[in-house]
């Protein structure tokens, strides 16, 4: 369920293939086993050991170049901190070194989005925007994660999510196709005595703090984007302690996120990217209409989809694809076609040209089966996400932001289609009451947004920051989900965060604007 969630719509990095030594750890961080203790949610008075264990960096498809020189092991915690005694679990962990010669002693962890997305894939993006610049980088997958023991991914749902291109978005038969997947993907991992309602954000968030503590770190910095900044919330509040600065980027507050929520962020999304083609005088000549253009086609393709036989952008045989009302609005939320050519694709697809859209769609009929731990995705959507809010919530809520389009593309949350009937099946308890918490902290945060994000809204990031009294808030033009490895300027506005988070350095987004559209002849 990657295509479900708030993960990046970034290209996946390579990753590496040598089985790689851990050379000798620095002071600073040194990586020896070492116990560590976290607070334990249900068990006053009992303490629970954790323990970092070096080893042999991930033996990844392809080769990423940071981690020849990386510090890696497993960090070893209880799979349920509620139930001491219980089963141990294993975390991938890398220290990648900070390239300066003369680096500052608080390193940065990274929390990555998902949830359940691979986290090792996103060490080349994170080197290239300089994380690892100044301080050393730590990288760990979360609990449920490839590389981790044990790893909770769904086959299952990864073939289904491959033939499902050819499918109707929200019809019947693929809802059965699909909560067959997750069935028979439950009764996998629970067979395997895997414990699934102990994969959620506050167990997420004390792994992190038991890693900290493991590798006898002082203080850090956290930088979470999508998943990884509502769990890096979620982190500040249940352990502030040694946490020096935080930097949410592509910000999905604990508080707010929910079936509903996904709605929103659309609306905004859609919505500056339509302001941004009106202010460009050759985008608003060419393409005036865009909006009603769109609406119409959203309509005219629920009620009439197309089938088409259609290559991949990525090459190979032409694959079946169904492009429906859903399949298209899902296709706008995921920067499936660069913002520069959405206007072009949008008025193409009314001229009865859908080619564009068509192979965007055909794209997602290569699935990399087993990269995704989707059954960390369920836990915490289904705990987290989806409770309190019913069927009806999350219609009234797709009526507000486009009160053009149909209903059936309305009742589903974009990019989380048939998420109530999903949780039925994965069947976790809610946890919304300890989640749903905005955190108050005087710890200095950065929030950086895109103005195109169509997945979490740029404007969440003032809501959530009224909590925190020393925030900065930027917002990057023309940019959507995932900020930092798209924009140079937000690269040096966190690297002067990180450098002095209560005085950041935010001078270079005055002069951004959205890239140029792209004009197609009439």
């Amino acid at each position: 369920m990657a295509q479900h969630s708030f993960r990046s719509g970034a290209a996946a990095a390579g990753v590496a293939l040598a089985l790689l030594a851990a050379p000798a750890a620095s002071a600073a961080t040194a990586l020896s086993p070492h116990t560590g203790t976290a607070g334990i949610t249900g068990a006053p008075g009992r303490v629970v050991a954790s323990r970092f264990v070096p080893g042999s960096c991930p033996k990844t498809p392809e080769p990423i170049e940071a981690l020849a020189t990386a510090r890696c092991g497993y960090l070893e915690v209880p799979e349920n901190r509620s139930r001491p005694g219980g089963r141990t679990i294993r975390l991938a962990v890398a220290v990648i070194p900070a390239a300066s010669a003369k680096p500052a002693q608080d390193p940065v962890v990274f929390m990555s989005g998902g949830p359940g997305g691979e986290t090792f894939d996103d060490i080349p993006f994170l080197v290239s925007s300089g994380l690892n610049r100044d301080r050393e980088l730590i990288v760990m997958a979360q609990r449920g994660n490839l590389y981790d023991e044990p790893d909770l991914a769904c086959p299952e749902l990864d073939r289904f999510n491959s033939v499902s291109v050819g499918l109707p978005s929200y019809a019947p038969q693929t809802e059965r196709l699909m909560l067959d997947a997750v069935k028979r993907c439950r009764e996998r991992l629970t067979a395997d005595g895997i414990d699934l309602s102990a994969y959620n954000s506050t167990e997420n968030a004390a792994d992190f703090a038991d890693l900290r503590t493991a590798l006898g770190i002082k203080q850090w910095n956290v930088y979470g984007h999508s998943y990884g900044s509502n769990l890096a919330l979620t982190y500040l509040r249940l352990h502030p302690q040694g946490v020096r600065a935080v930097a949410f980027d592509s910000i999905a507050p604990p508080q707010d996120v929910s079936l509903p929520f996904a709605w929103a962020g659309a609306r905004e999304g859609l919505e500056n990217l339509f302001k941004a083609c009106a202010a460009e005088p050759a985008c608003k000549s060419r393409y005036p209409d865009l909006e009603r253009t769109l609406n119409e086609q959203v309509r005219k393709l629920d009620a009439h989809p197309l089938t088409l036989n259609v290559r991949p952008p990525q090459g190979g045989d032409p694959v079946k694809v169904v492009l429906d009302g859903g399949a298209l609005v899902n296709l706008l939320v995921a920067k499936a076609i660069p913002f520069a050519e959405v206007p072009a694709a949008i008025d193409e697809l009314g001229r009865g040209r859908p080619e564009r859209f068509a192979r965007a769609r055909a794209a997602g009929a290569a699935q990399v089966v087993g990269q995704t731990a989707h059954g960390l995705t369920n836990s915490v959507v289904c705990s987290e996400w989806v409770p309190d809010h019913s069927a009806s919530d999350v219609l009234s809520a797709g009526r507000r932001a486009f009160p053009d389009w149909p209903d059936p593309v309305l009742a589903q949350a974009p990019q989380l289609a048939f998420q109530e009937q999903v949780c039925r099946v994965w069947n976790v308890p809610d946890r919304t009451a300890t989640i749903r918490v905005a955190p108050v902290s005087s710890v200095p945060t950065l929030f950086l947004n895109g103005t195109g994000d169509m997945k979490t809204g740029a404007s969440w990031a003032q809501k959530t920051a009224r909590a925190l009294p020393h925030a900065t808030t930027v917002q990057v033009p023309g940019i959507g989900h995932w900020v930092v490895p798209q924009s140079p300027c937000a690269q040096k506005v966190l690297a002067s965060f990180l450098a002095r988070p209560t005085a950041p350095d935010t001078g270079c987004v005055a002069g951004l604007g959205w890239a140029p559209f792209t004009i197609t002849p009439k």
